[in-house]
């Protein structure tokens, strides 16, 4: 900023007087030269933004809590998925070793089935036989009755 001649003149006649020169510091002349008054708008202003900056700092500082939170709660959400995953993989074992028992079972029951079957089968030949035996032995003469010696013998 320039300053007015008059301004320049009454600046360099106190300096010259040597009334203000000593005592005031240079800079405080210079503000003078400038015809700097403080604002209360400014000040305000600054006011205000030193607050909005504390606020955002406040903010800020519960964003990071909130966020160290969050990586708390998904750790110990990776935890438990980890531990049900190792736990799933676990049943499908045992499970799988269960079906496997199962089927093992299972192939023995139909080979004891088959063996069951075979038997009855060769049983029921059997019987077929003795039916046969049996009705011819009853068409046919009767044996003479059995002698005392005989069953001696």
């Amino acid at each position: 900023m320039t300053t007015s001649p008059s301004q320049q003149a009454s600046t360099s006649s106190s300096s010259s007087n040597g009334v203000c020169g000593s005592s005031v510091p240079r800079w405080r002349l210079f503000l003078q030269t400038l015809n700097w008054r403080r604002n209360p708008d400014i000040e305000k202003q600054i006011n205000a933004s030193r607050l909005r900056t504390k606020q955002l700092r406040s903010e800020s500082k519960q964003i990071e809590k909130e966020i160290e939170q969050l990586r708390k709660e998904d750790e110990q959400l990776k935890r438990d998925n980890e531990r049900r995953k190792i736990a799933h993989e676990q049943r499908m074992k045992q499970l799988r070793s269960e079906s496997l028992r199962v089927r093992s079972e299972t192939e023995q029951i139909k080979s004891d089935i088959e063996q069951i079957e075979k038997e009855n089968a060769r049983l029921a030949e059997l019987n077929a036989k003795l039916s046969a035996i049996s009705s011819s032995s009853a068409t046919s003469s009767t044996p003479p009755p059995s002698t005392p010696g005989e069953s001696e013998i």
